[in-house]
């Protein structure tokens, strides 16, 4: 089978993830190993978390990763599994649509299905243009990636009080004009206000996962179709190296209970 091919069924793999009744659930990845990690234990897709890859490559979060070594590590993802690759792409690296088209296509070269695109502080038309562009250039190509645009109205708090969800309601439904296929809004909101923005947007939703988020099935119930974890599992990773970590400095050999750590040569396998 071509990458063509492959990339095309990974893409309507996704798509149909994403389809009624689903409700897909991404643990982020940032790099090979863990993204891999992810699919060995029953991952269906990978996402990828900004933040979690740059700090893997010693930068900030931000877009502050250089485009070409995000398409580089992305590639190195995508060559690891077998499941479809959906990569957070921030504001796009650019504000204008047209680098941002662009960009998204040569993620799509490497086998990329899924991006996603966020408003941040930005106005939500330039948004629009760039998913307009993105969608346009994507057709042009022939090639086919699931957009996911983002509104941080609450995230970022950018209005307050009940006007908040007008707003996000407001921006989903342009976006979805533009020619995204999913919209991802990420903050704190309740069961009722999840329902009316299934209601009123018709693309799938993703949400962010937090303490506060209703309970899977109740989701899966309202109409949500995805649940994303962001930087969760680096800063969770992170946690267990450092408390290793301490014990090595501190001289201490003891080893890890059996079971509870990948073995070197279960880890070794999946690259061979």
């Amino acid at each position: 089978m071509t990458t063509e091919s492959l990339a095309s069924a990974d893409a309507a793999r996704f798509r149909a993830l994403h389809a009624p009744g689903q409700l897909l659930i991404l643990a982020n990845a940032w790099d090979a190993v863990s993204a891999r990690l992810i699919e060995s234990i029953g991952g269906t897709a990978i996402a990828t978390s900004s933040a979690a890859m740059a700090w893997a490559h010693g930068a900030p979060d931000g877009e502050r990763l250089p485009f070409d070594r995000l398409l580089a590590a992305t590639r190195d993802i995508v060559r690891a599994v077998h499941v479809p690759v959906s990569v957070d792409f921030e504001r796009g690296y650019s504000t204008s649509p047209v680098e941002v088209a662009d960009a998204i296509c040569r993620l799509s070269e490497v086998g990329v299905v899924g991006v996603n695109l966020e408003d941040g502080a930005e106005p939500p038309e330039l948004l629009a243009a760039k998913l307009s562009a993105s969608r346009e250039a994507l057709r042009r190509e022939g090639r086919d990636v699931f957009l996911n645009a983002r509104t941080d109205v609450i995230l970022r708090r950018r209005v307050s009080g009940p006007q908040a969800l007008d707003e996000v309601v407001r921006r989903a439904r342009r976006y979805v004009d533009a020619g995204c296929d999913g919209v991802f809004v990420p903050g704190s909101l309740t069961a009722e206000e999840l329902a009316r923005v299934v209601e009123e947007v018709r693309v799938p939703l993703n949400v962010w996962a937090a303490p506060t988020l209703p309970p899977l099935e109740q989701l899966r119930a309202i109409g949500v179709r995805r649940v994303s974890v962001g930087p969760r599992l680096v800063l969770t990773a992170l946690s267990a190296v450092r408390r290793d970590a301490e014990q090595v400095l501190a001289g201490r050999w003891a080893p890890a209970p059996e079971g509870a750590t990948p073995t070197y040569a279960e880890l070794n396998a999946w690259f061979g």
